[in-house]
């Protein structure tokens, strides 16, 4: 019997002009692996709410949602929250009690669990998950990815029979994401457990899934194994293909045959086998031009130090760091290194005890009220920290009051058909452009965007690409914090790695990511054992080609 039967599920938000789900039919079995994917928007999110009585949304739906052959709202609340369990987007809605231990126990407590038994899963848990070095430490004095991890150990203390995840490394480094998601994974293959998860950044879990489904405004467009649903994609042309792991892109954009690789070894084995003995002429791809001296700055940060306490540790540790005017600057690094802390002492919320902070070749202090008009912005983490209005475009119009600013900077974000939405129904991705666009309202000369990309599938990700594009050729500098250093090679004029408090290199993409090991892309992992200094997928599509018609 399977686990879930999703029979013709149609579900509208109230006022809604189109179903945010339509028609949709999916049968998920016992112990499978089930990635689900899809354009932001598409419906994931409201899907999967739909699969737990508790969290599902307010609307009309018609339809029908069955767990273990069971209509899901006549399943009770207690087996509900015993067999399904689900990890959000954002690790602090989920997280209710002070210390480690206590949010371990908490589901099982009110689950009327008995004491001993308690104890011996609590024990298990933070075994399992590596958690014995913070089993007594503050809730809140954890990294975002200890929370995400003590949030999947505290539902799997529960023991449930499937785990539903909804984009759950939406704001984790590259390297802690990666873990987590090994997790969930072994999860899958040594509990048995059924998982459920959504993801944008598929390299990590695609090649795992033992089926992937597709989503598009609203509907199922595929669902079957991850290498037919990958070949789907690029026969049909459509825009979820770029969201495909790089050697599956690669591979397709390569115009190669045979059978495509999922993975980074299947990618690298792949381009080791086609280019074995062969002479190549084209070693690595054109690279950027070293900036030219003497340039303006937009930004200059001298010796800067921070703490949050008096007493505390310090946060930045003598920051020094020039970015370039009209230049895209990305600011890479782990969970903790102080990123986020940087954006702020830019914007001056923030205040260095020592240093210097310059825009624009003046003092932060002497621009006073001025700063925050038409010279900085910034978009932090939780777009929904912006919202403020009933509607999408009361938000808006609390920036600027004339209609022709709004219209422009709606059509530049494509949010022209969500103005009339409360900001709390967008997706993820959707809260993030609208956020974006009452942040372009204020007319910055210095755009400042911490972690832009969480919430984003690739096809926007390219769009915003574009906008940053379009803000860089008005004069725009834009310095952003990054975990997704896919995004960063391919679209920043300039890479600064941030460790321990400093920034402690800065260079540009093809020669960051080109050397190094670990912090650098699939396509440079993949590829560097045939070419140089290729970090984008389209770099290795390129030199493949290139090669291959030297070799013919």
């Amino acid at each position: 019997m399977a686990h879930f039967h999703i029979r013709d599920l149609t579900f509208s938000y109230p006022g809604a002009k189109r179903p945010t789900l339509s028609g949709v039919n999916l049968t998920i079995e016992k112990g499978e692996y089930v990635v689900l994917c899809g354009k932001s928007g598409s419906g994931k999110t409201s899907l999967l709410r739909h699969l737990k009585s508790v969290l599902t949304p307010y609307g009309s739906r018609s339809g029908q949602v069955l767990f273990d052959g069971t209509p899901l709202q006549q399943v009770s609340q207690y087996d509900q929250s015993r067999k399904i369990g689900f990890v959000m987007q954002n690790p602090d809605e989920q997280l209710v009690t002070d210390k480690v231990w206590h949010e371990l126990a908490f589901g099982l407590e009110n689950l009327g669990v008995d004491q001993k038994t308690i104890r011996l899963r609590v024990a298990e848990m933070a075994s399992y998950f590596g958690l014995q070095d913070w089993f007594d430490r503050e809730v809140a004095t954890l990294s975002g990815g200890q929370k995400q991890l003590l949030n999947l150990a505290s539902i799997m203390a529960m023991q449930p029979q499937v785990l539903i995840l909804d984009e759950p490394t939406s704001q984790l480094d590259p390297i802690a994401a990666s873990d987590f998601l090994n997790t969930v994974r072994k999860i899958n293959i040594e509990l048995g457990t059924t998982i459920i998860i959504t993801e944008h950044r598929l390299e990590d879990i695609y090649h795992s899934a033992d089926r992937v489904v597709v989503m598009e405004e609203g509907r199922v467009i595929a669902s079957d194994g991850p290498r037919q649903v990958g070949s789907l994609l690029w026969q049909q042309d459509s825009a979820m293909f770029a969201a495909l792991p790089t050697p599956t892109r690669v591979f397709y954009q390569s115009g190669a045959e045979g059978q495509c690789p999922l993975t980074v070894r299947e990618g690298r084995s792949w381009l080791t086998k086609t280019f074995e003995n062969r002479r190549l002429t084209a070693l690595e791809p054109e690279m950027e031009p070293e900036a030219p001296k003497g340039r303006e700055y937009a930004l200059r940060i001298q010796e800067g130090w921070f703490r949050y306490e008096k007493q505390g540790k310090d946060i930045l540790r003598g920051v020094n760091l020039e970015v370039p005017q009209g230049c895209i600057f990305a600011i890479v690094g782990g969970n903790g290194a102080g990123k986020s802390t940087t954006l702020k002492t830019i914007c001056g919320i923030c205040k260095p005890y020592r240093g210097k902070v310059e825009l624009f070749g003046k003092p932060i202090k002497s621009y006073g009220a001025s700063l925050y008009r038409g010279c900085v912005a910034m978009l932090p983490q939780d777009p929904r920290s912006l919202f403020v209005g009933k509607t999408l475009r009361e938000d808006l119009r609390e920036m600027c009051r004339e209609e022709g600013p709004i219209q422009a900077v709606a059509e530049t974000c494509e949010i022209t058909h969500l103005v009339d939405a409360h900001p709390y129904d967008l997706s993820g991705g959707e809260q993030q452009r609208a956020a974006l666009a009452k942040v372009l309202l204020t007319n910055p000369k210095l755009l400042l965007l911490d972690e832009p990309t969480k919430g984003l599938d690739s096809f926007f990700k390219g769009k915003f690409a574009e906008i940053l594009k379009k803000l860089k050729a008005e004069g725009i500098t834009t310095v952003l914090v990054s975990h997704d250093v896919e995004f960063c090679a391919e679209y920043a004029d300039l890479v600064g790695m941030f460790f321990d408090g400093q920034i402690v290199t800065t260079d540009t993409p093809h020669r960051f990511f080109g050397q190094n090991s670990f912090y650098t892309t699939a396509a440079n992992r993949m590829s560097r054992c045939v070419f140089q200094n290729a970090v984008t997928a389209g770099d290795v599509a390129v030199l493949y080609r290139k090669n291959l018609e030297e070799i013919r």
